[in-house]
C-alpha cells in the first residue's frame, strides 16, 4: 500500500508540474505577443522613453493592427495611409507621440483617436490631404498638434466647431484656408484662428433671415386671405337674409322688422 500511494503521489506531482509549466509558457507567449514589435516595423526601447515603433516609409495603406500595447511613440510617416478609422489606437494606453505626417490622409473618422486623451501629448498630421476638419475625430484630445500643409476648406461648420475642439489652441493656427465658403470673404491663405473678423456663417445667416421673412409673409398672407374670406362670407349671408326679409309680406315684414329693432334696442 505505501508503494502504491507513493506511485500515485509521484504521478500526480508530475501532472501538476506539467500543468503549471504550460500555464507559465502560455503567459509568456501572450506577454510576448502583446509587447513584441509589429511586423515589418522597427522597435527600440529605453528605460527613459519607453518603447518606440518606427513604421516609416513602408508604403503602408492601413494602420498596423499588431502594434505593441506598451508603445509610447509611433512613427507612421511617409506611407500611403488614406484614412484613420475609429478606435485605431484604442489599445495603446501609454501612447504619447503619434506621427502620421506625409501620408495621403483625406478622412479622419469620428473617434479616430479615441482612448488617447489621457496620454497623447503630440500629434503630427502635417503634409496630408485633409480638407474638412472633423471635430469628432479629436474626441477628448488635449494634445499639441501639427495641422499644417493640408488643403483645408474653411466654412461655417468649421467656424462653429472651433469652440468645441480640445486641442492645444496654438495647434489650430495650422489650419490655413486653401478654399472657403463663401469664397469672397478673404479667408483663402489665412490661418483661420488668427482671422478674428472672419465670418463664414454670414451666408447662412442671410439665408436664415430670408427664410424667416418668407415664412412670415406666408403666414401674413394666410391671415389676410382668411379675413377676406370671412368678410365676404358674412356679407353674402347678410345679403341673403335681407333678400329674405324683403320677400316677406309687407305687414309681416314690418312686424319682423319692428321685432328685430326691439331686440336690437
Amino acid at each position: 500500500m505505501p508503494l502504491l500511494a507513493s506511485g500515485w503521489l509521484l504521478r500526480h506531482s508530475v501532472v501538476m508540474c506539467l500543468f503549471l509549466h504550460s500555464l507559465v509558457l502560455m503567459a509568456f507567449c501572450f506577454n510576448h505577443a502583446a509587447t513584441s514589435c509589429s511586423q515589418r516595423c522597427y522597435c527600440s526601447e529605453s528605460n527613459s522613453s519607453g518603447k518606440t515603433v518606427r513604421c516609416s516609409n513602408l508604403r503602408l495603406t492601413e494602420i498596423p493592427r499588431d502594434l505593441p500595447n506598451d508603445t509610447r511613440r509611433i512613427y507612421l510617416d511617409f506611407n500611403l495611409l488614406t484614412d484613420v478609422p475609429s478606435d485605431a489606437f484604442l489599445d495603446l494606453p501609454l501612447l504619447s507621440e503619434l506621427d502620421l505626417s506625409n501620408n495621403e490622409l483625406v478622412r479622419l473618422e469620428p473617434g479616430a483617436f479615441r482612448g488617447l486623451g489621457n496620454s497623447l501629448t503630440f500629434l503630427d498630421l502635417s503634409s496630408n490631404k485633409l480638407v474638412n476638419f472633423n471635430p469628432e475625430a479629436f474626441e477628448g484630445l488635449r494634445a499639441r498638434a501639427n495641422l499644417t500643409n493640408n488643403p483645408w476648406h474653411c466654412d461655417c461648420s468649421l467656424q462653429t466647431a472651433m469652440p468645441y475642439v480640445g486641442l492645444e489652441p496654438l495647434s489650430l493656427t495650422g489650419i490655413v484656408c486653401q478654399t472657403s465658403e463663401p469664397p469672397e470673404v478673404g479667408a483663402i491663405g489665412v490661418p483661420f484662428l488668427l482671422a478674428k473678423d472672419l465670418d463664414l456663417c454670414v451666408v447662412m445667416k442671410k439665408t436664415t433671415d430670408v427664410a424667416m421673412l418668407v415664412t412670415m409673409f406666408g403666414w401674413f398672407s394666410m391671415v389676410i386671405s382668411y379675413l377676406v374670406y370671412y368678410v365676404r362670407q358674412n356679407t353674402e349671408d347678410a345679403r341673403r337674409h335681407l333678400q329674405y326679409l324683403k320677400s316677406l309680406p309687407t305687414k309681416q315684414g314690418q312686424s319682423e322688422v319692428s321685432s328685430t329693432i326691439s331686440t336690437v334696442v
